[in-house]
């Protein structure tokens, strides 16, 4: 059955209009019982979840294992629900506000976008993290996940559709495409008149063909190129710990770390012991020319391609540079503008990173892994975004509000 995009686009500006007459308490109320469904709910969430993955038999293991969901998963979305219902609302908040030449009384405050639309892969967290965020902000939401998590999808938004639907309010406000087509993904970016913004969740393939083809305004986030630079003043194990963490971890997701830069005063007496650490998880090395002498068997030889790409995979490129100076200019040149950090006891050193690194967020002695709403204290996140217009890194509720100015006078004309 071919779905009507208009429809359910008129649909959500009709849920959108009437979620902006629903206090805040009422909403936080909502998102506490969506966090009790799922917890009730976690069987069927399961057996939707087996669903997906007995389908997904062939795809990579970094693949698999962002569909996969299991209890502690489900529990983490849960609290997620649960801290987007104690975070502050910044709907409403006046940013500025003054009193003009001609007595007029202006100030500007926060109001939701209206409409959002999120097209996003296998990583079924999104569509709750999405969907809270976006309640919780005053927007409706269209969801457009992949193929490979279809029937979770489903499952989680017929949940937060329920738990909407018991307590009085439009199930249209959270919405998803029920056809994954490219055919239908081309029509839905661009449903102008209805979106009022997009926001790309995936893979570099997914978030160019949005950006290229969307009619849309877009908010383009998530390809992650990240770097570590571990200077020559670094502490060694300290070093270790959070190269294995940045890569290790979760190695699929855009936060992870895909490239290695060492100094080449450190080079030799730091990279056995830091890829021995790596090779316990089958991290597969490639390496630049000076970085193979000393790794030899233990790395294949890089190509300039690796150092562009996002692996998404225990993968890791390693280089060796001579300054901090030649690692930001590297990085600066490689780089997605997602999440890079310098590993060092030079404050100096430290400091002309922060500054001269072109990214979302630039760390100093701490994994790349930290780039998250969850663990920024947003509750969830709607996305990481890499550009620089309207919002920069995780995406809370604050970058899901625009602003208006809300003008009152006495009479005024302008002359």
């Amino acid at each position: 059955m071919e779905i009507n995009l208009e429809k359910i686009g008129n649909q959500a500006k009709n849920a959108a209009y009437d979620l902006s007459l629903v206090s805040t308490e009422d909403k936080n109320k909502i998102l506490l019982a969506m966090a009790n469904d799922l917890r009730t709910k976690t069987d069927q969430i399961l057996l939707a979840n087996q669903k997906d993955l007995n389908e997904a038999k062939g795809l990579v293991k970094s693949f698999v294992d962002r569909l996969t969901l299991d209890e502690s998963r489900i529990e983490t979305i849960a609290q997620g629900l649960e801290q987007v219902a104690q975070l502050p609302n910044p709907l409403g908040d006046v940013t500025n506000g003054w009193v003009n030449h001609a007595g007029l009384q202006i100030t500007q405050k926060r109001v939701p976008l209206g409409v959002v639309g999120i097209i996003y892969e296998a990583r079924p967290n999104v569509t709750v993290d999405a969907a809270a965020l976006c309640f919780k902000s005053g927007n409706a939401v269209i969801l457009r996940g992949g193929k490979e998590a279809f029937n979770t999808n489903l499952k989680l938004v017929e949940i937060l559709q329920t738990t909407l639907k018991e307590n009085g309010y439009s199930k249209d406000t959270i919405q998803i495409l029920t056809d994954t087509s490219h055919e239908v993904a081309n029509k839905f970016m661009q449903l102008t008149g209805y979106l009022d913004v997009l926001i790309p969740r995936g893979g570099a393939k997914l978030i160019q063909t949005v950006v290229q083809n969307a009619k849309v305004p877009v908010i383009e986030t998530g390809i992650g190129n990240c770097h570590i630079y571990v200077d020559q003043t670094a502490d060694f194990e300290m070093a270790k710990k959070i190269v294995v963490n940045a890569k290790c971890q979760r190695p699929a997701v855009c936060n992870a770390a895909e490239k290695l830069l060492i100094h080449e005063d450190v080079a030799s007496k730091y990279l056995p012991g830091i890829i021995a650490e790596l090779k316990k998880n089958d991290v597969e090395i490639r390496a630049d020319e000076a970085a193979l002498e000393i790794l030899q068997d233990s790395a294949i030889p890089a190509i300039e391609e690796d150092w562009k790409t996002e692996y998404n995979d225990y993968i890791l490129g390693v280089k060796v540079v001579s300054s901090v100076d030649e690692a930001i200019k590297h990085i600066n040149q490689y780089g997605t503008k997602h999440s890079e950090t310098i590993v060092t006891n030079d404050y100096k050193k430290s400091q002309q990173f922060l500054d001269q690194v072109d990214a979302a967020a630039v760390y100093v002695n701490a994994s790349t892994r930290f780039t998250d709403g969850f663990e920024f204290g947003f509750g969830a996140e709607i996305g990481i975004s890499t550009q620089k217009l309207h919002a920069r890194g995780p995406m809370g509720l604050e970058a899901l509000t625009t602003t208006k100015y809300v003008v009152r006078g006495n009479g005024q004309i302008r002359e």
